[in-house]
């Protein structure tokens, strides 16, 4: 049966010499995967560009209900990049949370308005000119929200610790070790506050930009299970 998709490309991998398999996050069904032809062709009603990381697709996927991988037989863009692709930085962004998005979204059941956020986020970023050098650290904090993960950020002291165990600040050290000393701790907070519009107005050098990334990693490792080093962690880095 053809069924009608929108969703947003986390990962793809080669299945055979013939076919590659493509993981979609939809909205219509949360995280689904496909199969594309590895052929590049220009007749082919399925195109290998359209299928880059964090690319908005519109496609139509033969369902098999004995399947877990579903044929696509047409594609488009559901969204035309102006920037993203051919932007270095941006790319690699976009490399990064689709690997990031890849290992942390499981779920296939439907939940709009995590797809709705997905989708404004990559627009914003494809649309933005400058000063978004902050935004992978925004869209981590805030996809927290999403995925129920959100810290307890109400009560906090300068003085305080981040407990990244049970995500909240505390006053003394952690015992269990899993924590963030006061002097670092205060990013954290400050990470809460920004947005993607207010996100330029908090400075950050490169050294603290790269420690906030290692401490939201570490924290997004210790609550989702079997969420593994980052490939792309690294590259981002370096370039931040």
């Amino acid at each position: 049966m053809l069924q009608k998709y929108v969703g947003i490309v986390l990962h793809t991998v080669k299945y055979n010499d013939k076919a590659n398999i493509v993981h979609v996050y939809t909205e219509q069904s949360g995280r689904m995967s496909f199969l594309i032809p590895a052929q590049r062709s220009r007749k082919s009603a399925v195109k290998q560009v359209l299928f880059q990381p964090l690319s908005v697709v519109e496609f139509e996927a033969d369902m098999r209900p004995r399947s877990g991988i579903h044929p696509i037989k047409e594609a488009k863009a559901w969204y035309v990049f102006t920037s993203l692709p051919y932007d270095p930085y941006k790319s690699a962004i976009a490399m990064f949370l689709a690997e990031f998005l890849y290992r942390a979204l499981k779920e296939e059941t439907t939940n709009v308005p995590l797809f709705a956020y997905l989708v404004h986020s990559v627009q914003w970023l494809d649309v933005c000119e400058t000063s978004f050098a902050n935004f992978h650290l925004v869209f981590l904090m805030r996809l927290s929200r999403f995925l129920g993960l959100y810290p307890n950020v109400e009560e906090y002291s300068s003085s305080d610790y981040f407990d990244l165990l049970n995500a909240c600040f505390v006053s003394s050290q952690p015992y269990h070790g899993m924590f963030v000393r006061p002097e670092e701790a205060s990013h954290i907070r400050t990470l809460m506050r920004m947005n993607y519009e207010t996100m330029h107005l908090f400075a950050m050098n490169r050294m603290e930009r790269n420690r906030c990334l290692d401490i939201i990693n570490e924290y997004y490792r210790l609550h989702l299970p079997d969420f593994p080093e980052l490939k792309s962690l690294p590259v981002l880095q370096e370039l931040f």
